[in-house]
């Protein structure tokens, strides 16, 4: 049965490469059994860690990947793959296993984030869909996550819709951030589909709309349920601050109130304290400040230091593009066919055979203190390490199927695990992660044999 939230046409949503290779183990009859993980080799500058996103896209996809006749008649005209093949596919369906690391949880540079077990052909489609589905999810909520690191004790909301590769980009964004310790969204779609909470109120053209700030202001505190956040820098924000505790005031009187006022330009810091005195000044300590503009973690932590006195921030296109760091360094291998380990020896892109685990142990203070990468047939490395990846699909079959709600509680336990070193915003972090002495073993071995049977 394909799953509800299986994006149509998915089988098509490939590099023509990973057909003409299926072409190729059809015809040659290569049947065997592989393993391919899927992995970050290299995390980027300034990152220490990743959060795992987008694996609910993933399995879904998986059991999406079969091909319609539309899809298979468009096949057909390709000169690239032979039409035996093609009629092949008709009945193709993906039936491996698989493992993988829960979302909301965080690895490492050359940890597994998942492994694929199947007949080499159904492993080999898997490919483009599974890095696609985790890829940009992974880097949002990594971004997302040291945002909430940057501003602990703040709301932090999801603005980045307008700006994020499209819609169903806007839709994976809401959602990693949300998982990562966003508060909200602005986006509807979001809502609905995921049930993350929705926050907004006016832009300036609401403002600009009306004679003056102070009449734009009145207009929608009479409008709007309440309580009201006033968007206070479309002219003056110290004076969009004055007027705001007029309005405040005067639904006072009425039984409403002013819950924010929201800056999106200019000196936050600065701006922040000047309204914050104003705000005081009038009796109205309990009105929040929201800021927004251009934000990410190296903003909110330059606030911080600054001494702003910001309650809340909303978030957008620099979280939602993952603006500094936009792409991981992902990748996908064969790491053992039909029992035998395989690998890649290039320069820089050496990968790990065979099927594997991380497991991870904590010190005394209950913080992460290493990872050891073992394979996935060996014991744990002591009593107190627990592993990281866990099967979540079996002969196609998806096993787990978490609420958004509990993988942001994961989510928010495994942040609390992380040693200080990993939540420094800049540079890497040091923290160890090592082969076991039985992956160690069989590394050397493979890549002896490889280097022996190529003649290095």
């Amino acid at each position: 049965m394909v799953p509800e939230s299986a994006p149509p046409g998915v089988a098509l949503a490939t590099d023509l490469y990973q057909l003409t290779m299926g072409a190729a183990y059809a015809a040659l009859d290569m049947s065997g059994r592989a393993t391919f993980s899927l992995f970050v080799r290299r995390l980027p500058a300034n990152r220490s860690f990743l959060v795992v996103a987008g694996l609910s896209e993933a399995l879904a996809r998986l059991g999406a990947l079969r091909f319609s006749p539309r899809e298979l008649a468009y096949l057909r005209t390709l000169p690239q793959i032979r039409p035996d093949f093609v009629d092949r596919l008709a009945d193709f369906r993906f039936r491996g296993d698989v493992w993988a690391v829960p979302e909301g949880r965080v690895v490492l540079a050359d940890e597994p984030i998942l492994e694929v077990q199947a007949p080499i052909l159904e492993a080999q489609l898997a490919e483009t869909v599974l890095v696609n589905a985790l890829h940009f999810p992974t880097s949002v909520a990594t971004k997302a996550a040291r945002c909430v690191i940057a501003a602990p004790g703040r709301t932090l909301v999801d603005f980045g819709l307008r700006r994020t590769p499209g819609i169903d980009a806007g839709l994976s964004v809401a959602r990693s951030c949300y998982m990562a310790g966003f508060a909200a969204t602005s986006n509807l779609m979001a809502g609905q589909r995921l049930g993350i909470p929705v926050s907004g109120t006016v832009a300036h053209s609401f403002i600009e709309a009306f004679p003056s700030e102070l009449e734009g202001f009145r207009a929608f505190a009479s409008v709007y349920p309440g309580p009201v956040t006033l968007l206070i820098d479309t002219y003056d924000t110290l004076r969009g601050a004055e007027h705001a505790v007029e309005i405040a005031l005067e639904l006072r009187t009425r039984g409403g109130r002013v819950g924010a006022v929201r800056i999106d330009s200019g000196d936050l810091a600065a701006l922040s304290v000047g309204v914050r005195r104003i705000l005081d000044a009038a009796g109205l300590r309990d009105v929040q400040i929201i800021a927004s503009g251009g934000l990410d973690e190296f903003e909110l932590a330059k606030l911080a230091a600054a001494g702003a006195r910001i309650d809340a921030y909303g978030v957008g296109t620099r979280v939602g593009t993952a603006a500094d760091a936009p792409a991981l360094d992902m990748a996908y291998k064969l790491v053992e066919y039909d029992g035998v380990p395989r690998l890649k020896l290039s320069e820089g892109k050496r990968t790990l055979v065979g099927a594997k685990q991380v497991w991870r142990r904590r010190g005394a203070d209950g913080r992460f203190a290493g990872d050891v990468i073992a394979g996935r047939d060996e014991a744990a490395p002591g009593p107190d390490w627990e592993p990281l990846l866990e099967p979540v699909m079996r002969s196609g079959e998806v096993l787990v199927d978490p609420e958004l709600a509990a993988i942001r509680s994961c989510h928010r336990a495994e942040m609390a695990g992380l040693p200080e070193p990993l939540l420094r915003l800049e540079g890497p972090g040091d923290y160890p992660v090592e082969l076991s002495p039985g992956l160690a073993v069989r590394q050397a071995a493979a890549e002896a044999a490889t280097r022996g049977r190529e003649g290095l």
